[in-house]
């Protein structure tokens, strides 16, 4: 269903830090959004994760602005949801600011990004999941965010990279996407 407009809407789903497009939780989101009725993609920032002479995390300007010229063009066909994973939930709460978006879906979502601003969403309905025991971003920093956002939050038994709860974080997505 990439790249085309299912009745219910899109979703953008980004891949976490030197993770990709086919990476086992963003795969789970997209089937999860097929099965809803939503058309989804997937795209690739595995060129800018490398860009290391940039900073640690590669060229994560670069990877906002790709993430906004696809959200722009997307939010201009129908219902628009961003979701992501580790520095994909980072980018997609950032491009939320600027792009009509319906939901929003974080897992990990890192909430301070050293010289960049920290993290921030459009005022939209917001999914959360995270790892009690994330060993990269402690989970009371995502409480402390989520808390004034009122969003729904799920907290589970698990590192930062929620192996243990793939199933888990798309059935969360499919509830928010269900709610919209």
């Amino acid at each position: 269903m990439s790249g085309t407009f299912a009745s219910r809407g899109h979703c953008i789903l980004s891949h976490g830090f030197e993770s990709g497009p086919d990476a086992t939780k963003v795969t789970a989101l997209a089937e999860a959004a097929e099965r809803l009725g939503w058309s989804h993609e997937r795209p690739d920032y595995t060129d800018l994760d490398a860009r290391h002479e940039i900073s640690e995390l590669g060229d994560v300007e670069a990877r906002l602005a790709r993430l906004r010229d696809i959200a722009a063009a997307a939010a201009t066909r129908g219902p628009l949801v961003l979701a992501g994973s580790s520095l994909g939930a980072y980018i997609s709460g950032r491009v939320s600011l600027e792009v009509p978006i319906r939901g929003l879906f974080l897992m990990a979502p890192p909430t301070t990004m050293g010289r960049l601003p920290d993290l921030d969403a459009a005022a939209v309905p917001v999914s959360i999941i995270h790892g009690w025991d994330d060993e990269l971003i402690p989970a009371q920093q995502v409480t402390d965010w989520a808390y004034p956002r009122r969003a729904r939050l799920l907290l589970v038994n698990d590192s930062h990279r929620l192996s243990g709860h793939v199933r888990a974080s798309a059935d969360a997505f499919a509830q928010l996407l269900a709610s919209l």
